[in-house]
């Protein structure tokens, strides 16, 4: 019985499951009198992250049970490999972060991993970590084609890996996203060169496909790469303008399979004959890939790939391995919780990262409680040794974990923050790190949460301090978006200097927040950023959450006049980012006030999934008399959030009053007779020029301009027999209001 009959026969257990029969031109036909096929199962995961042990609450399984998973596709066909596509430890839980991953190294030896492409998280201590002290330690080989020593050009680990099976060989390429700059602190991998990952993975296929032994060789080749899909749908997979698209699409024929992570996905899917897959993370679900060769002709004939969950309904659906259980997880929970109960302090609410409108999926580009909470912390502690520090910047994607105020025992009740709770904020030990940044580099490193395109996440949401506010325009051309920036109240100035901090791995660039580079000062603080909330309770023995908006968006309607709107006039706010995504407290409502003009609108509360557009309201108000100039409006809301919307009222024009009088020389005049009328206009303290009007009723008969006396001279003629009366009105100008004589009698006869 196959393996995967085997399997089968477990309750509940495939979830998952896409059946890739390779056929074509890639394979021959199998003789009649060929050898048995050689049939060989890969097993494979991604993002592994340091779950050491069976989480109850979540899909998280634990190694125990992964190794037992393992154990049992071994026991059904000895020609097994294991092989995994990155990011196996770094963003751990605090069992395994306490001890430096050491014993998710040592469990994920014991179950059996042969292989595993570079993850980002790595190289979470740099290139030196992962090179001196994780390989040497782990019982797989990590494996990168796209990563080169910056001075020889060599690869900095080997390139691929082989295993024979029965005559037959399967070879593994790696390979770590090109992103890898951005994910990691720039420092730690200055001696390493990133190289294409298409690019460098089909000159290795190439390689170990040539016949030359020399180079290696390798009947089926499978890559191994830390990149994926932004989504599990087969068009995320093949669109060439993303990263991974790249990847599907131009690895060449070489390669049989794709087993890919980074994006902590699930997906099953078969793109131009050959599997494309991803595990998820997290250990919650693994992939079993049968592959069946002709040992003769050494030809590919099948490749069934199929996806399972490790619990059904939080059950687990294999035996854990016991002797990995007792000897490597429950001692290094022992260590870890007593370690980890240590109280710090306590809090009053639920300090949250953002969630998708899914209510379970993090929200790295929503605005959070806790981001914003932890930039607080940071730039407390920066200002202990440095305390002319004024900003600080949290990335969200360095935030692993919830900080909830529900308690789990009785020795963990509500509200109390354990070292383990803390640890599990921010896991990857990083340092705060200080510079000096101008206020328009601030801006800069704002407008940098607009991702490159192509990024896996479009927009990254930084926590920043209390006291420092912006507003946004979510509509604006990229490097434009940043519309206001506020400290303490006063506006940031762009040619200014101000010190900031944020932890190392965004100090240094990472994320893409390179705008940080061009700051000046760089320094350690000395400080880890768990240390600094280690240091805060220490100070403050209670946080409450603070529900009040930092960044708003605002898309204000334009004047009438390029120079500014004027009293009486309507300005309309569109706003955006004015709730959390949660557990918080609504605000419900946000009011715009602007001198005496005031106005309050409902705000709706729809879940915006990858931007910072949560809580959405329209207000208008109508530009009160008593402001002028450069002014602001203020928006607030009962929760307490307040950020000024700047925008300029023109001055009103103050005009002089002027006296206007006028005379015909004549009250008796004959129908053919022409009527000269003198009208004199004058205004104190001004010199009058312009236009007067003759009017007889309502009906214009002659105008004429004052001279620099203040007279005007104006002939009329043509006026009907009968009685008139003519009226001389001075039009006035941009500093002189007009003005109306009083009538001059005529009488015309025949």
């Amino acid at each position: 019985m196959s393996s995967s009959s085997m399997r089968r026969r477990r309750a509940g257990l495939a979830v998952v499951t896409t059946v890739a029969l390779v056929c074509g031109g890639a394979l021959a036909a199998t003789p009649a009198t060929a050898a048995d096929p050689v049939t060989i199962n890969l097993v494979t995961f991604n993002d592994f992250h340091g779950r050491l042990q069976n989480e109850p609450r979540s899909d998280a399984a634990g190694i125990a049970a992964l190794a037992g998973a393992i154990s049992e596709i071994r026991a059904g066909n000895p020609n097994t490999v294991v092989a995994a596509a990155g990011d196996l430890v770094g963003a751990s839980t605090f069992t395994s972060f306490i001890q430096n991953d050491e014993p998710t190294i040592a469990a994920l030896t014991a179950a059996g991993l042969d292989v595993s492409a570079a993850g980002n998280h790595e190289f979470d201590q740099g290139w030196a970590d992962l090179r001196d002290r994780i390989q040497p330690l782990a019982g797989w080989q990590y494996i990168a084609a796209n990563l080169h020593d910056r001075v020889t050009g060599d690869p900095i680990m080997p390139e691929y890996y082989t295993q024979t099976f029965d005559g037959v060989t399967i070879g593994f390429i790696g390979a770590v996203t090109n992103e890898l700059p951005s994910l990691v602190s720039p420092a730690g991998i200055a001696d390493v060169v990133i190289g294409d990952v298409a690019d460098n993975v089909n000159r290795v296929a190439d390689d170990l496909r040539d016949g030359d032994p020399a180079n290696g060789e390798a009947d089926v080749v499978v890559l191994l790469v830390h990149e994926g899909a932004a989504d599990t749908t087969l068009a995320s997979a093949t669109d060439p303008a993303s990263p991974f698209g790249r990847i599907v699409t131009q690895v060449d024929g070489d390669v049989n399979a794709i087993v890919s992570g980074h994006t902590h996905l699930a997906y099953n899917h078969v793109i131009d004959g050959r599997p494309v897959i991803s595990s998820g993370r997290y250990g919650e679900m693994f992939s079993d890939m049968e592959i069946v060769v002709d040992p003769t002709t050494k030809q590919l004939v099948s490749m069934t790939n199929e996806t399972f969950s490790m619990k059904t309904n939080g059950v687990l659906n294999y035996p854990e391995d016991q002797a990995i259980l007792t000897d490597i997880v429950e001692p290094a929970a022992l260590v870890a919780a007593e370690k980890g109960k240590v109280s710090l302090g306590s809090i009053t609410g639920d300090f949250n990262r953002a969630l998708k409108s899914d209510g379970s999926t993090e929200a790295r580009g929503g605005e959070s409680v806790l981001g914003n909470w932890v930039a607080d912390v940071h730039l407390w502690a920066a200002q202990q040794a440095k305390p002319e520090t004024q900003i600080a910047f949290m990335n969200p994607g360095g935030l692993r974990a919830d900080m909830p105020y529900a308690g789990t025992s009785a020795e963990d009740p509500d509200g109390n923050v354990t070292f383990k709770e803390a640890a599990d904020v921010q896991p990857f030990a990083n340092t705060l790190m200080t510079l000096t940044l101008t206020g328009e580099q601030i801006r800069q490193v704002l407008e940098q949460q607009w991702q490159p395109a192509g990024s896996s996440r479009p927009f990254l949401k930084l926590g920043v301090n209390d006291g420092f506010q912006y507003t946004f325009n979510p509509t604006a051309a990229l490097g434009e978006h940043i519309t206001s920036m506020t400290l303490n109240g006063v506006e940031i100035d762009p040619a200014a200097s101000y010190v900031v901090v944020a932890n190392s791995f965004l100090a240094t660039g990472g994320d893409n927040f390179g705008a940080f580079k061009n700051g000046v000062g760089l320094a350690d603080s000395g400080l880890s950023d768990l240390q600094s909330v280690v240091d805060w309770f220490v100070a403050h023995p209670t946080a409450t959450p603070d529900l009040a908006q930092r960044a708003v968006g605002v898309v204000a309607s334009a004047p009438a006049d390029a120079a500014g709107f004027v009293a009486g006039e309507t300005v309309t706010l569109d706003l955006s980012g004015l709730e959390f995504t949660t557990t918080e407290a609504l605000a419900g409502t946000v009011t715009a006030t602007l001198g005496s003009a005031s106005v309050t609108a409902d705000i709706t509360r729809t879940v915006t999934d990858n931007d910072d557009l949560t809580g959405q309201a329209t207000v208008s108000l109508v530009v009160p008399a008593d402001v002028s100039g450069d002014v602001s409006i203020a928006v607030t809301t009962p929760t307490g959030t307040s950020v000024m919307v700047p925008l300029t009222v023109q001055v009103p024009v103050v005009k002089a009053d002027t006296t206007t009088v006028a005379f015909a020389n004549k009250v008796l005049a004959k129908s053919n007779q022409k009527i000269k009328v003198t009208a004199l206009v004058w205004a104190d303290g001004a010199q009058v020029a312009g236009t007067v009007t003759v009017y007889d009723g309502d009906t214009v008969v002659g105008t004429g301009t004052v001279n620099k006396h203040g007279v005007a001279k104006i002939t009329v003629s043509g006026l009907a027999v009968g009685s008139h009366k003519l009226i001389a009105v001075y039009e006035g100008n941009d500093e002189l209001n007009s003005s109306t004589s009083s009538g001059w009698p005529i009488y015309v006869w025949h």
